[in-house]
């Protein structure tokens, strides 16, 4: 500023108009102390010095209360941006204030602890850090001066922590101070309403007096937090809450479904109980409910019926399973994974219904197998009450199965009292467990019988059933699959019929045993055959001797085909077998084109199926085609 702006002339500038310009300007505090220098040398009368001088400093003044609003307005307007990148943080809300701390108040690190509900606190995040030995620092409650700024709600700090002897130190946490070569330290309690969540510290490397612009700042940004931390707990709570609603409302509505199920099945059994269905088939309904495997065993270990194999239990585990099941009306769980409950009626031993599966039974689970067990328990006891004329079926069946002449008349007036339908189609099966106890097979013998409506009888190690039916060979498949389930073991079976003559049952029973013979000599143990299921063999063990038949079941299809289309697709297999398998050497024989040969041999593979010229079926159509061809020649 020249000389000559203070002076007094005419349209010079005042120095209290300087003054004020200086203000507006926000200029520096050196200018106006340059003011001041200039003015002393000016021709300004003491008084008026006075007054500029006075001006001056209520200027610095003024300019002094406007920087304090600026960065009072900075320091609010960085709390707002505080606020959102902490409300925007999620679970990162230590980390967003304890940033924000240290850009803010420039400290060399800051870091955050939360309080524990013993009332000590650890470090959760830490900010500017140079070595690894903050972050989950333990400080007991009442060690250093976060614990002390807890205690009292109120802000603690110290210019040289290290040398401050005004709160107890604890040589784990002046180890960390040490370490990152702290000096000066803030700490502000973080509280929400009456609750004291932890402690907000920043902290310099030199040695720094705050002042309570700094301290009111920190103690803001640390209630932010505090209040961010609470409203994030609160939602968090809020969720935890709504998960287990919705995990109830899951296991509500399981419940409701598995004791739908449960109602269901028990219905189901009780419906197939009341409408005389057997032992097998409320066994496999059951099973299939418990998603499992059941047998009932009795105190001898023996297996009445079953609908699979279960690990084999010891006597001394089974009687066990009895005396627990019969103690209560419960299930009881017998090894990891097998269940009993009891059947008090039924049998005229104790007995008990083992359901092995893979999983934990529930109470709804555990309650529908106590129902299974009630089911069962009613159809033994039915069982048994028909069983008392055990004896005699069996007798009547020995008879039958005699070579000895016999009354037709008086056998029919004995099947009737029996039950029998005299005139009905009747199978026989003799059976051949291959393995197991011969008790177990016996017993189930007669059950299975009786649930089909038949009887049975034990001819040396096989068992011989005469029940009624058609088919022979699916009656045969269906006694060996549940014999074989319950012994553990396979079973071959031989079967015959059907017949509706009671005088020839004896006859019938030597076919299926021939049958049996034939599987045994064939190395077919574990499989069950009739007469029409061994091909040209069945036709020499049959006592019918049906041709007919045998010739319908090996080239039925061709003779068909030709009798409709009047070809002659027999001849052409003929002609083919006689030449070797040579469809050119065929074609010689009947004087046709190879080409022809061979379409008709293509026809003949679409009728009789692809696997028509394997050596088995092969020599089956051969003896088929030679006893057509002599049949025929007979009748003519």
């Amino acid at each position: 500023m020249d000389s000559d702006d203070t002076s007094g002339d005419a349209g010079a500038e005042s120095p209290a108009l300087t003054v004020l310009r200086l203000l507006a300007q926000e200029a520096p505090p050196w200018h106006f102390e340059d003011l001041l220098r200039e003015t002393r040398q000016s021709k300004l009368t003491e008084r008026q010095l006075g007054g500029l001088r006075q001006a001056t400093r209520l200027a610095l003044d003024v300019r002094a209360s406007m920087d304090r609003q600026r960065k009072r307005e900075a320091a609010l307007a960085a709390l707002v941006d505080a606020a959102q990148e902490m409300a925007d943080s999620g679970a990162d809300i230590l980390k967003a204030v304890t940033r924000r701390a240290r850009l803010l108040l420039d400290f060399d690190m800051t870091y955050a602890s939360l309080q524990q509900p013993d009332g000590s606190s650890y470090v959760q995040h830490t900010d500017g850090e140079t070595t690894a030995l903050s972050v989950g620092l333990s400080m007991d409650k009442g060690m250093g001066m976060g614990q002390l700024a807890q205690h009292r709600h109120a802000p603690f700090w110290s210019s040289d922590y290290l040398a401050d002897d005004r709160f107890p130190h604890a040589p784990d946490i002046d180890e960390v101070v040490r370490s990152e070569g702290l000096r000066g330290i803030l700490a502000v309690p973080m509280t929400h309403g009456k609750n004291t969540l932890g402690a907000l510290y920043g902290a310099t490397r030199a040695v720094r007096h705050f002042t309570p612009d700094e301290v009111s700042l920190m103690r803001a940004l640390a209630n932010l937090s505090a209040s961010a931390i609470a409203a994030a707990r609160r939602q968090d709570l809020a969720d935890a809450r709504a998960t287990e609603a919705e995990r109830e409302a899951t296991r509500a509505e399981s419940l409701r479904t598995r004791l739908s199920s449960v109602c269901e099945a028990q219905t189901r059994l009780m419906d197939m109980v009341l409408d005389g269905c057997d032992l097998g088939d409320v066994l496999h309904t059951a099973a299939e409910a418990l998603d499992g495997t059941l047998c009932v065993r009795d105190a001898q270990g023996r297996i009445p019926a079953a609908t699979g194999r279960l690990p084999d239990l010891s006597e001394a585990t089974t009687v066990r399973a009895l005396v627990e099941a019969h103690a209560g009306d419960e299930p009881v769980a017998v090894t990891g994974s097998v269940w009993a409950t009891r059947l008090g009626t039924g049998m005229a031993e104790p007995a008990v219904l083992l359901l092995e599966t893979p999983r934990e039974l529930g109470s709804t689970e555990r309650q529908l197998l106590r129902a299974v067990g009630q089911a069962v328990a009613l159809v033994l006891q039915r069982q048994s009450m028909a069983a008392a004329a055990g004896p005699v079926r069996d007798e009547y069946l020995d008879d039958l199965l005699s070579a000895a002449p016999q009354s037709s008349r008086r056998l029919s007036e004995r099947a009737r009292r029996l039950r029998i339908d005299p005139a009905g189609e009747h199978v026989v099966l003799v059976l051949r467990p291959e393995g197991g106890k011969p008790g177990e097979a016996s017993i189930w013998a007669a059950s299975y019988a009786h649930r089909h409506g038949g009887i049975r009888t034990v001819r040396g190690e096989c068992l011989v059933l005469f029940l009624p039916g058609a088919n022979a060979s699916a009656a045969a498949r269906s006694a060996a699959a549940e014999l074989s389930a319950v012994l553990g073991h396979p079973v071959t079976g031989g079967a015959a019929g059907p017949t509706r003559d009671l005088c020839s049952v004896n006859e019938v029973f030597e076919e299926a045993r021939r049958c049996l013979d034939t599987l045994t000599a064939l190395g077919c143990a574990g499989r069950t055959a009739a007469a029409k299921d061994l091909g040209f063999l069945g036709l020499l063990l049959s006592d019918k001797n049906d041709v007919d038949g045998f010739v319908s079941s090996a080239v039925g299809p061709v003779l068909d085909y030709d009798a409709r289309r009047s070809t002659d697709l027999v001849g052409t297999l003929e002609a083919y077998f006689t030449s070797g398998g040579s469809p050119t050497r065929a074609a010689q024989l009947l004087h046709v084109h190879t080409n022809t040969v061979m379409r008709r041999l293509d026809r003949i593979g679409e009728l009789l199926g692809p696997s028509w010229q394997d050596p088995a079926n092969a020599l089956e159509i051969q003896l088929a085609l030679r006893l057509q061809r002599v049949k025929g020649s007979v009748h003519r």
